[in-house]
């Protein structure tokens, strides 16, 4: 029998979020939760938002399904747009927890995160790479390319 793994995933909520939209599908994020557990042996999934009041049960919600959610201040801009980027965060809670996971999955496919990536891949610490939209990533992460994992393409399974 296999050892269990202790992988984490470290996973950026507006990139996926939104590419997901853009694809035309809503994720179902407790489903989400659960495919990664189970395919990727996820122990701790932390998913890294934008603090807005008003979205509590959002919140509630997802700590509840197992997510640790590590929240962002927001800003909204002078023509109304909310601001929370989370990319520092999410780089800053896997370096926090480096010694507790055996290997890391980053969902996102955001360029910013190509040197967390690396330092990641150089060590043997890098699971995978969930990419949102199979056809808007980063051009900085292609060179990761067999690492992806496509969460477009599992609209079957994870759709609302």
């Amino acid at each position: 029998m296999d050892k269990k793994q202790d992988n984490y995933a470290f996973i950026d909520s507006q990139n996926l979020n939104l590419a997901i939209l853009n694809c035309g599908w809503k994720l179902d994020f407790e489903k989400f939760y659960k495919f990664i557990k189970y395919k990727y042996q996820v122990k701790s999934a932390f998913i890294f938002i934008g603090y807005v009041p008003g979205n509590q049960s959002l919140y509630t919600f997802l700590q509840k399904i197992g997510y640790i959610v590590i929240f962002k201040p927001t800003l909204e801009t002078t023509n109304g747009v909310i601001k929370g980027n989370c990319d520092a965060e999410l780089v800053l809670h896997a370096m926090i927890e480096y010694q507790n996971y055996e290997k890391a999955m980053i969902v996102s496919g955001d360029g910013d995160f190509h040197c967390l990536i690396e330092h990641l891949a150089k060590n043997g610490k890098l699971l995978k790479i969930g990419i949102p939209d199979r056809h808007k990533f980063s051009s900085l992460l292609r060179e990761f390319r067999h690492y992806f994992c496509y969460v477009s393409d599992l609209k079957h399974k994870l759709a609302k």
